[in-house]
């Protein structure tokens, strides 16, 4: 079983018929204040002795925050992702979607199952990193070879919309390659364009976190977090190896139309409560510095849900 808090709010789902909400975020007030009540998950090993009570002013996107066991959570992700892609290839004829490493990947196989497998129209996809390792493509580091073998191999994506980086390029040649590439698309009108900021408003992005409230490779406390010019940046200095890397800066990721972020493992239970129930002050992880245009939905599994 899954439980939704939204808002305030904490509804049952079931791991069969998992959603995403495609309601308009256009539709919400532009500042919502409103208070984070104590979660009781019914069923499902969580700790709730401690009470939270924490308020937080939110912009006009939607927050979804789910808890599954982990099978369940790879069936509903699947469900978000082609329900997403569906919905965007219907509307616009293509699908942007932006990929993170790490154990997302795993979770994303699900969907080359029926009946996932069979209902996106994967011609339509164009297929970005949110972040990547300055590594060649065939280096285990690679997030692109994480992704060709584990998923992107197995579906009839063109090779054309798949779009990885530069590898002969130093970092920051590399970024400035895939920031000028991405500014191509959005010219020929593949990637959108936001209407309020101006950055490239991709339809989907799948962000991860690390056991530091990383997200992309924005790291708590590096300067690149603060960054609000640049498309893509790139780090010489990364914390976790390998050090050379390029990323998204936070502004093209909030200015997504969704994103979803999927964290596991007890080992990020600190992180996720330090974004989801900390206060607001200066020194936010960055996990909590993710505030899309749009709508944002965290996958949790039972561990990483722990200290909620």
């Amino acid at each position: 079983m899954a439980y939704t808090y939204t808002h305030s709010t904490l509804r049952l789902n079931t791991p069969q018929t998992p959603s995403p909400s495609l309601s308009n975020p256009n539709s919400h007030p532009s500042s919502t204040r409103f208070s984070f009540k104590p979660l009781r998950f019914k069923g499902l090993s969580i700790k709730s002795n401690k009470r939270f009570i924490s308020e937080a002013v939110k912009s006009s996107m939607a927050v979804e925050v789910e808890v599954f066991e982990k099978e369940a959570l790879a069936v509903s992700l699947a469900k978000y992702v082609a329900d997403l892609s569906n919905k965007f290839t219907q509307q616009r004829g293509a699908f942007t979607v932006c990929l993170s490493g790490g154990s997302l990947i795993n979770y994303l196989q699900k969907l080359l199952e029926a009946p996932y497998v069979d209902s996106i129209e994967w011609g339509k996809w164009h297929v970005f990193w949110v972040d990547e390792r300055v590594v060649p493509k065939d280096h285990e580091d690679s997030n692109y070879k994480l992704a060709f073998d584990g998923f992107l191999s197995k579906v009839p994506i063109p090779s054309g919309n798949v779009y990885a980086i530069n590898d002969a390029l130093s970092a920051e040649g590399a970024a400035d390659d895939y920031e000028t590439c991405v500014k191509h698309l959005v010219n020929s009108n593949v990637i959108t364009s936001s209407s309020i900021s101006g950055f490239p408003k991709f339809d989907l992005m799948l962000l991860g976190m690390g056991p530091d409230g990383h997200v992309a490779s924005l790291f708590p406390g590096h300067p690149l977090v603060q960054e609000n010019k640049k498309w893509v940046t790139s780090i010489t200095d990364s914390p976790k190896p390998p050090p050379e890397r390029i990323t998204f800066t936070f502004p093209v990721i909030n200015a997504s139309a969704y994103i979803a972020l999927v964290v596991t493992g007890s080992g990020k239970a600190d992180a996720v409560h330090s974004a989801l129930r900390g206060s607001e002050t200066a020194d936010k992880l960055p996990a909590a510095l993710v505030s899309p245009e749009g709508e944002l939905k965290w996958f949790l599994d039972k561990g990483a849900a722990s200290k909620l």
